[in-house]
């Protein structure tokens, strides 16, 4: 395997603090594929902000709940609730929450619907379903609660930081994607077909649609066929909103006051990952502030290189097979290669992204469970080299 030509010493690096305290921006997105630590890192850069003078707000749609834990608080909801033990001298504030899909749906239609309408369609079974599992409902909602922390930070100046900890998706670029596939879902050519009996008039109801609607009942069985008919054509005067509201958050996304986070580790898959992520970001004018690489091995801090400690090592073990000095000199030849590798891969990725601003989070000596330990890596972001 040939050495890339560019050094990872050559990648700017990521000025975290410059980030954090530029009050133009007002949203900082963290994403990547998934357990590479972006739930840590959204926390860590939430608290950094949050005690150097900004009123932040952190949303996570993580279901693990690590970042209610790290933060003291008991349990995260759809509502923000204060972190209690945030320094105040900066005069800054730090909210955290959960999102709760179903519930975000909710109040979607509940405020975009009259009160009968809205009960129909909370009622029901097939908007159950839907809104608790359907595929990409979580990636939409966490959108739509963006979109909706946004207008509120900007109505009464609650607060003036989102940071979004992505969720969890088997592809990092699901979120991206999700606002679009929910629209589609509900412009699809099966929901039109459904809808259009209650919009036109019984000449509609043609031989070859009663031939399908009775297939359709015969697969579905006839109650379900009726609640998702029911549903559509109830959610139909929402469509508008939904696709509109989808457009909306997309535009955000792009804005200048949106600075994405690709969070990655020193693996093959996620810094592949990390790769497609700023590629596709690029390619929708999305504004990338830079990658953070976690869980990176912590330096040998010695010349000896892994060969020349294999060699001691062989030597040592010819003359005593028990020799503790030759289990010490392989351990660190294994490290010694365990970080030529990270950097090799760190490399590359500068090789083919040498423009992406970069810090580089080395491996914590335990799991982060409270605010010192979330201060623990906000420092390590911010100090690089």
């Amino acid at each position: 395997m040939s050495t890339p030509a560019v050094r990872q010493a050559d990648a700017p690096v990521l000025d975290v603090d410059a980030l954090l305290d530029d009050r133009s921006t007002e949203i900082i997105v963290c994403c990547g594929s998934g357990g590479v630590g972006k739930t840590t890192t959204s926390a860590a850069l939430a608290l950094r902000a949050a005690e150097r003078g900004r009123k932040v707000v952190v949303l996570t749609i993580d279901p693990a709940r690590r970042l209610a834990q790290s933060m003291g608080i008991e349990q995260l909801d759809n509502t923000p609730r204060p972190v209690a033990g945030v320094d105040p001298a900066g005069g800054g504030s730090l909210d955290a929450m959960m999102l709760d899909m179903k519930r975000t749906f909710d109040e979607v239609v509940e405020s975009q619907a009259s009160a009968e309408k809205a009960r129909q369609i909370l009622e029901n079974p097939f908007y159950v379903a839907l809104s608790s599992s359907f595929a990409g409902t979580q990636e939409y909602m966490a959108m739509e609660k963006l979109g909706q922390l946004h207008r509120d930070a900007l109505a009464d100046r609650t607060y003036d930081l989102i940071v979004v900890d992505t969720p969890p998706s088997r592809s990092a670029l699901d979120f991206l994607d999700a606002p679009e596939r929910l629209s589609s879902f509900l412009d699809g050519r099966l929901i039109r077909l459904l809808i259009a009996p209650a919009r036109g008039p019984a000449r509609l109801m043609t031989a070859g649609f009663s031939v399908v609607t009775n297939a359709l009942g015969k697969i579905l069985g006839g109650q379900m066929l009726r609640d998702v008919q029911t549903f559509v054509t109830a959610l139909d005067t929402l469509f508008g909103s939904f696709r509109q509201r989808a457009e909306q958050t997309f535009a955000l996304l792009q804005a200048d006051a949106t600075a994405f986070v690709v969070v990655a580790a020193p693996e093959p898959d996620a810094l592949r990952e990390a790769a497609y992520f700023v590629d596709r970001l690029t390619d929708d004018h999305m504004p990338l502030a830079g990658m953070v690489v976690n869980r990176a091995s912590p330096s040998a801090r010695t010349e000896l290189s892994a060969e020349e400690a294999i060699t001691a090592a062989d030597r040592l073990r010819a003359g005593d097979s028990s020799s503790l000095t030759a289990g010490l000199l392989q351990l660190h030849a294994d490290r010694v290669r365990i970080i030529e590798r990270e950097q090799h891969l760190r490399e590359r990725f500068v090789a083919s992204h040498p423009g992406v601003p970069t810090a580089v989070v080395p491996a914590m000596a335990s799991d982060i469970h409270d605010l010192d330990g979330l201060r623990e890596i906000g420092e390590a972001l911010a100090h690089q080299g």
